[in-house]
């Protein structure tokens, strides 16, 4: 497996030192901008990247099999366009687009062409994730289930002076429901699937949520995810069901060791963790399922991302959040 890398950024620098755990991945290419070259060089000095490219079609041409687009939010779907339409596969940062149709779109090429296509997000693939799913039955039916994802931004700071940074970005499709508040959807969808009604509270400025409050109804229970960037709180998260409850007290992304606290008053620790990095799971995953050519688990998560997709979009548009991509499709 033949990996290039998009983008020269913070997300790419915590991916990189994790690449010796993936032992069928060659890194054989990066691809920046002229303005970030002297930094792709700088990395690909350090981590043997063979190949450093500033024009996005020289990178496509090249011999690499597997594209990882980790780039601001509003240019997710072009990159991932051009680079199945090249017959490459690719793994796409969170969020997987700006709207529900470039998802759909990016979905029907892959498909179409029977590539891999994977969204970046390391909920899903994380153990603890994985162990809560599977002891959700052990709480009965569920009531209430909450999630707050807040951590205070210093682009925030750097907002409220007047320098807009993409995080907080209209234009970069930016915002605290796309940046933080996307991996609590991920979570509740991957646990209950498809809500009956999708709501969303932001706080707005200058055309941009900084915090907000998203409700999603599933008829025999409410679900509440809160995401700020404008301010902090202890992250905190409850399931709970009519026999007990699970609390955990990491955010969504990172997903450590919770506790399950029965109505009898019984208390059970739990943490599968594996890897003290959060990405090396999925990573892992998308490789291995790349490697072993198991189109059919890839287009499972494929549904998946297009549901939280579905669902952040709903969100946007009833919070009054629009981005220049809802109106370009």
């Amino acid at each position: 497996m033949k990996l290039g890398i998009v983008g020269s950024g913070m997300i790419v620098k915590e991916f990189l030192p994790i690449v010796h755990y993936l032992d069928k991945v060659e890194l054989a290419a990066i691809c920046c901008t002229k303005r970030s070259e002297a930094v792709g060089r700088e990395l690909g000095e350090k981590y043997n990247i063979k190949h450093i490219f500033t024009d996005y079609q020289d990178f496509l041409s090249s011999d690499v099999d597997t594209v990882y687009v980790a780039l601001p939010n509003h240019l997710h779907f072009q990159f991932t366009k051009e680079a199945l339409e090249a017959g490459k596969h690719v793994i796409v940062e969170k969020p997987f687009t700006t709207t529900f149709k470039e998802a759909q779109i990016l979905s029907g090429l892959a498909r179409e062409k029977k590539l891999f296509l994977f969204e970046a997000v390391t909920t899903l693939y994380l153990p603890n994730y994985k162990r809560i799913k599977e002891l959700l039955p052990s709480l009965g039916n569920i009531k209430i289930v909450q999630f707050n994802y807040s951590q205070y931004s210093r682009r925030y700071d750097s907002f409220k002076e007047g320098c807009i940074l993409p995080a907080f970005d209209p234009n970069c499709s930016g915002g605290a429901l796309m940046d933080i508040n996307i991996y609590n959807i991920h979570y509740v969808a991957g646990l209950f699937g498809r809500p009956l009604k999708v709501e969303y509270f932001p706080n707005v400025e200058r055309g941009i949520d900084t915090s907000g409050i998203l409700i999603l109804d599933y008829g025999t229970f409410k679900c509440t995810c809160i995401g700020a960037k404008d301010c902090k709180a202890p992250a905190v998260n409850y399931i709970q069901g009519e026999k007990g409850v699970i609390r955990q007290e990491t955010p969504a992304s990172i997903c450590r060791g919770f506790e399950i606290i029965m109505n009898d008053e019984t208390k059970t620790l739990v943490n599968e963790d594996d890897f003290d990095h959060r990405m090396v799971n999925e990573f892992m995953e998308f490789q291995d399922m790349i490697c072993g050519h198991d189109l059919e688990r890839c287009y499972q998560l494929l549904d998946h991302t297009l549901l939280v997709s579905e669902i952040q979009t709903t969100a946007r548009h009833k919070g009054g959040i629009r981005f220049p991509a809802d109106e370009e499709i």
